[in-house]
Order: C-alpha cells, then structure tokens, then sequence
C-alpha cells in the first residue's frame, strides 16, 4: 500500500476534525466534501454558508456533511477574543484588535484558534496565503509543543530502494522552515521529528544527525554544532536512537557505517536524517526527489503544540485531501 494511502488508512481509524480556514478557495470547497466522502476527517470549512453553498453549487461539489461556519457570528467568536486577549496580552493585544485578527478575511487566526481551544485536531491552509501568514497565526495562537521553542518541517521521502530506512521510506527534516539552526534548535527538530516518524511510520526512529564528517573525520565549527545538539536531543529524550555526526553514507549504508561508525545504534540503518542547515536539507531532499526518483511527501510542520499544516499555492485538490488526512492522523497522538 503507497504510503499516503496507508496514513488515510490510519486517519479513518479514529476520526478527527479538521479546519480548512481558506473556503474562499475554490479548492478547498471541493476537498471539503472530498474529505468526508473519503471518512478521512470531520471538517470544518470557515466562510459564509450562503456564499460557501452558491460556490459549491457552481464548482458542482457537495458540501454534504461538511461544518460550515461563519467567524464573524460564531457563537464561540466572545470566549475566542478573550483566549486570544489573554495569551497575547504582554503584546498589548487589544479587544478591538483581536476580534479584527479572529474575523478578518483569511480565517487563519480564527482556524487557529479553534485548534487551540480543541474544537478541531488540527488545520490545514497555504492554498491562499503564504507560508509566513500561515505559520505565524499558528505559532501565535497555537504555540509550539511543550519543551520546544522551534517549528519545523518534515518531508516523507518513498524511495525506489526498499533497503534504505524503513522498506524504502526515510523522514528528511528541516526541508523547509529554518535556515540555520542552531544547536539548541536541531536537537528540538531531531526529537519533533523522531515523533513524526512514531506517528506516521508506526517505528521507533533512528535518527542520524548529518555532516560532512564522521566521528571526528574533520574538526569544524559545524560539526561541534552537531555535536551539542545531539548531547542536547538525548537530554530532551534519553530513549531516543540518535547518532553523530555521520556523513550520509555512513547513515545509510551498513558497511560503510560499520567501517566509519563503528558499535553505532543508528549508523547504516537510519530511517530519519537531520540536516545541519537548511541549505543542506533543502537541497538534499530535491536530489533524492529528482535523481532517484523519490516521492516527496511534504513539507509536515511539527514542532507545534497542536498540527497546523502548509500547503503550496500551488496544490491541487487531492493535495488538500492527502495534507487533511496527514493532519488528523497528527491529531490522533
């Protein structure tokens, strides 16, 4: 079963609700109905019913058991503005101006607080709004998990090779968000992303923190960031199987990491790899996207208390529909 199938798979388990601020896109009036038709996912589509029927009637989508609600006369929209007063009051956050960021016209902050407050599992926007608009409603509103200060990302990469990570799937973090962690910041993005690894490929990670050495191969400023980092990440969980700083091939490969690594846990079977920059990781993923033919699945954001998740511009429908299920499927753990 391909992967994203098998995490629809485990979204249907144990249904949650999912909030699609952006229902002034076309798009994502049709995965509404999509989404429920599939038993991915409650959902809840932000916008005018009136407005949000008449699009869905002339896109010819069904809305069929779909929430649709309005933040500017949600019942909840008073407690909404309090919540919101009070967690951004050392700002000096205003009445006027947190119901004017709870009913303005993207619906993210308003989205954000709903997962905030549980009355979703999680969010999913980007179809509209950039990938700043979108993370900072969420970090404002729903705040990073507990004992983590970074956001982050995560791709899930299916390889064409079944003896690399876990039957060919490996996860590639930070893709996407951080340009250039500091070691306190890897460590947070090597633990977020060994839970991502629990939650989605149902293992134990073993996470390889990458550099261009080994063990001591080369002596560097870079690498000492790896190093603390990784001190940093087993402090933050003594269980967790972490390992560095390796070359890639000493990651990946068995005899290789015999040979540089010798007795590590991780080193020559690696199923999540940690890139020092964001330069590397960027660059990294598309590599193994393009000239091996690897299936990107991604950017997830991990990191925060409660998922909210990114989409391109440009993404279609079932890009919406596969990110939902991810989504719940976030929401469960």
């Amino acid at each position: 079963m391909h992967l994203v199938d098998q995490i629809k798979a485990k979204a249907r388990q144990n249904l949650q609700t999912v909030v699609l601020p952006e229902g002034y896109d076309d798009r994502m009036v049709q995965a509404a109905g999509q989404i429920v038709k599939d038993g991915l996912a409650k959902v809840v589509l932000l916008g005018n019913p009136a407005t949000l029927g008449t699009k869905a009637q002339e896109l010819g989508a069904s809305l069929d058991g779909v929430t649709l609600l309005d933040p500017k006369s949600a019942p909840k929209l008073e407690q909404y503005i309090d919540e919101l007063v009070e967690l951004r009051k050392k700002k000096g956050l205003s009445r006027e101006a947190a119901k004017e960021l709870l009913t303005g016209d993207d619906n993210l902050y308003f989205g954000a607080m709903m997962v905030r407050m549980g009355d979703a599992g999680g969010a999913v926007a980007g179809a509209y709004n950039t990938t700043g608009d979108v993370l900072r409603a969420a970090f404002q509103v729903v705040g990073t998990a507990p004992g983590m200060k970074t956001v982050s990302s995560v791709f899930l990469m299916v390889t064409k090779t079944p003896e690399f990570g876990e039957n060919g799937t490996l996860l590639f973090a930070d893709c996407a968000v951080n340009p250039n962690p500091d070691a306190q910041a890897l460590a947070e993005i090597a633990v977020a992303t060994a839970r991502s690894c629990k939650s989605f490929l149902g293992v134990e990670a073993r996470v390889g923190m990458l550099s261009f050495s080994t063990k001591g191969s080369a002596k560097h400023e870079d690498v000492d960031k790896v190093l603390k980092a990784l001190e940093i990440a087993k402090g933050m969980d003594p269980a967790l199987q972490i390992d560095g700083e390796l070359q890639a091939d000493a990651a990946l490969l068995p005899k290789v990491g015999a040979k540089k690594a010798p007795g590590s846990p991780v080193a020559g079977k690696a199923n999540t790899i940690i890139f020092p920059t964001l330069d590397a990781g960027n660059i990294g993923y598309k590599l193994v996207e393009r000239l091996a033919g690897a299936e990107a699945v991604g950017p997830i954001i991990q990191g925060l208390a409660k998922p909210v998740n990114d989409l391109s511009r440009g993404c279609s429908v079932e890009d919406i529909i596969s990110v939902s299920a991810i989504t719940a499927v976030q929401a469960q753990a």
